[in-house]
């Protein structure tokens, strides 16, 4: 499995930014994406995910209202559009796949078993 991350950069407070997500090597029917971050000196935090097969999404409430999470099926990408980007939103995002997330895990980076690089979101005050 290899998922692909893409889009962090720098953006001044109240800008937006895209963040897109290439997965392939399997089949992800059934599988919940989720995007998480990490700023420095601090956990890796869930931002959002969603259901491979329903498109059920579920966000932080840091970024609700701010972030929408969507997937295309047919491309096997998953994509993190944000808006009213904030200087808190600093930090390294990654995409990752849990094949068998239940919704009381799903918000848990340790049952994501494959993960992307990281990307770099910056903003800017």
């Amino acid at each position: 499995v290899q998922l692909q991350a893409s889009g962090g950069g720098l953006v001044q407070s109240g800008g937006s930014l895209s963040l897109h997500c290439a997965a392939s090597g399997r089949s992800f029917s059934g599988a919940t994406m989720g995007w998480f971050r990490q700023a420095p000196g601090k956990e890796r935090e869930f931002v959002a995910a969603i259901r491979w097969n329903g498109g059920h999404t579920y966000y932080d409430d840091s970024v609700k209202g701010r972030f929408t999470i969507t997937r295309d099926k047919a491309k096997n990408t998953v994509d993190l559009q944000m808006n009213s980007l904030k200087p808190e939103d600093t930090a390294v995002y990654s995409c990752a796949a849990c094949p068998t997330c239940i919704l009381s895990s799903l918000r848990d980076f340790r049952q994501y078993g494959y993960w992307g690089q990281g990307t770099q979101v910056t903003v800017s005050s």
